[in-house]
């Protein structure tokens, strides 16, 4: 099961940090504009707009697959044992010790300290 976790683990992991990569390379809606002039956007590996539907299409694939990981990290993290119960149930009770109070300090004949009464 532990083996599991690691893989499922690395996989989300690996699904995050390639996520991160091609949203930062994709470009903004407003780069689109320039294509449409001619800056130079059919002269790019994908064409004038084959990058962006395949850059859109690989980052929703790694999105789901981060989405799967997440999941599957929630459930086998949530899997108990039948025979778990409460964490209170396995604390051992232990009642404080009652010692002996040290004696109360005399107080001074010289009334210092005293309540003057009426």
């Amino acid at each position: 099961m532990n083996i599991v976790l690691t893989i499922v683990l690395t996989v989300q992991m690996l699904s995050a940090l390639a996520m991160i990569g091609l949203i930062l390379v994709q470009h903004g809606k407003g780069a689109d504009m320039g294509a449409a002039f001619g800056s130079g956007g059919s002269g790019s590996l994908f064409g004038a707009s084959g990058s962006a539907n395949f850059l859109s299409r690989t980052t929703a694939v790694l999105a789901t697959v981060f989405f799967v990981c997440t999941l599957a990290l929630a459930y086998f993290g949530n899997l108990r044992s039948p025979s778990a119960g409460s964490v209170l149930e396995g604390a051992a009770v232990v009642a404080p010790t009652v010692t002996e109070a040290a004696p109360a300090p005399a107080v001074a004949a010289s009334g210092v300290g005293q309540i003057p009464s009426k």
